[in-house]
């Protein structure tokens, strides 16, 4: 550990560029010097199952951010969820000030993984890569957010700020808009919101990002022996849904930053379907015609009017059933995208800067098609916005889910760095 810490010292004296003031140099120096517990707090959050449906392990995983961010000065609070939506809640922690721009800070606390799932524990592979369940998505976003903060905390930068740092507790299933009403309207008072979703390496932030939608096909028809399909019982429902997803993929499949993935199908002679368990069953024999299908799938876009457009065409799609058979489609709203503008591009120019200044190079914006839905974009609408600023790393989502140790460090310096720049 010593050595790391003597490794990440030379690398910021390396990158120390000359425009940095002497307060910034210090809070350069103060990051690499607490790296040390900036990782063992990594190690200790990663290591508690905090998938969304474990509502036990998203508190105690807020709880422990919460203490962090309470000694560095911050008021902290849960924001309590309606009991209908089987959510933990979201931890808030606030800092009141004159100082600067009002800052909004993004982070979640929750996982994809379940805690029925084998636990992937925080695991040192070698000196640049780390793995465990949602090491880079995102609890070292939050992990950088309160390393950031703690850096300018100890050099006493912090004061007379006005910050609010607020980690949802269920982005990766959210609650639905009404998870969503404290967290937009806390953000309605800020001037700027900055997530920390996983990065894309030094070099990029995320100006906008797709939005994420939901539609479910259900498919009818008639049943019967299979000797009479194709004439007096039609095509069957399998039949048919297979032509409706042929045809979405057919005539929108190339349309840029339009997906739209089934990711779910089941059909036979009795279909059944559970909301809460996401598991489907269904009963059939070769020699049946099926009689109902049902597809259950996602739609991403770049803006309201690339959504509305998918939507009526999928429809129309829908409506022209093969032979005695019928097909109905529904969707539901999920996360906005958060287009990209002027006021996003002005906070890109800021991190540029700051980089630059550094001795890392200029950031771009990064493609928003390479990104799903994250919680920014319900506010994208009412502040300018950032995303993309979190931990970097590879495989989000699955077993193999790692995180860029040797750019962590650099990670949270840039990013103490921003939030100092900002708050002047």
């Amino acid at each position: 550990m010593k050595k790391l810490v003597l490794l990440l010292a030379l690398v910021s004296q390396a990158v120390v560029g000359q425009s940095l003031s002497a307060a910034e140099k210090s809070v350069l120096t103060t990051v690499t010097a607490q790296m040390p517990q900036t990782e063992s707090f990594l190690e200790k959050v990663v290591n508690i199952n905090s998938g969304t449906l474990n509502k036990e392990g998203v508190r105690q995983v807020g709880d422990m951010m919460g203490d962090e961010l309470k000694k560095l000065g911050f008021t902290i609070e849960w924001v309590t969820l309606p009991d209908s939506l089987n959510r933990a809640g979201h931890l808030v922690a606030t800092r009141r000030g004159n100082k600067g721009k009002k800052l909004f800070l993004i982070g979640h606390l929750d996982t994809v993984f379940e805690k029925s799932l084998p636990m992937e524990p925080f695991t040192r592979l070698n000196d640049s890569t780390a793995s465990g369940q949602g090491v880079n998505d995102m609890k070292g976003g939050d992990v950088l957010v309160i390393a950031a903060l703690k850096a300018l905390h100890t050099q006493k930068l912090l004061d007379d700020t006005s910050i609010t740092v607020y980690f949802t507790g269920d982005e990766e299933s959210s609650g639905g808009i009404e998870s969503r009403l404290d967290f937009i309207e806390r953000a309605k008072q800020s001037d700027a919101a900055l997530a920390f979703e996983t990065a894309q390496g030094l070099k990029s932030v995320t100006t906008g990002r797709r939005g994420s939608s939901s539609w479910t096909l259900t498919v009818k028809a008639r049943s019967g022996h299979s000797s009479r399909i194709f004439s007096d019982l039609g095509y069957g429902a399998i039949y048919e849904a297979a032509r409706v997803l042929t045809e979405f993929r057919r005539t929108l499949g190339q349309e840029q930053y339009l997906t739209f993935n089934p990711g779910l199908i089941v059909g036979g002679s009795e279909v059944h379907y559970d909301p809460q368990t996401a598991k489907a069953d269904a009963i059939g024999k070769t020699n049946i015609v099926a009689g109902s299908t049902l597809v259950k799938g996602d739609l991403r876009f770049l803006g309201e009017a690339q959504k509305e457009k998918a939507r009526v065409r999928m429809q129309e799609i829908v409506e022209k059933s093969l032979p005695l058979t019928g097909s109905k489609i529904t969707f539901a709203d999920g996360i906005p995208s958060m287009e990209p503008s002027a006021a996003n591009d002005k906070l890109r120019a800021v991190v540029d800067n700051v980089s630059r200044d550094m001795g890392f190079g200029p950031v771009t914006a990064g493609d928003p098609g390479s990104r799903g839905a994250g919680d920014v974009s319900f506010v994208a609408a009412y502040v300018p916005c950032l995303d993309g600023l979190g931990a970097s790393g590879k495989g989000a989502h699955s077993i193999e889910e790692t995180m860029n140790m040797a750019e962590f460090p650099k990670l949270i310096q840039r990013t103490a760095i921003l939030l100092y720049r900002l708050t002047r």
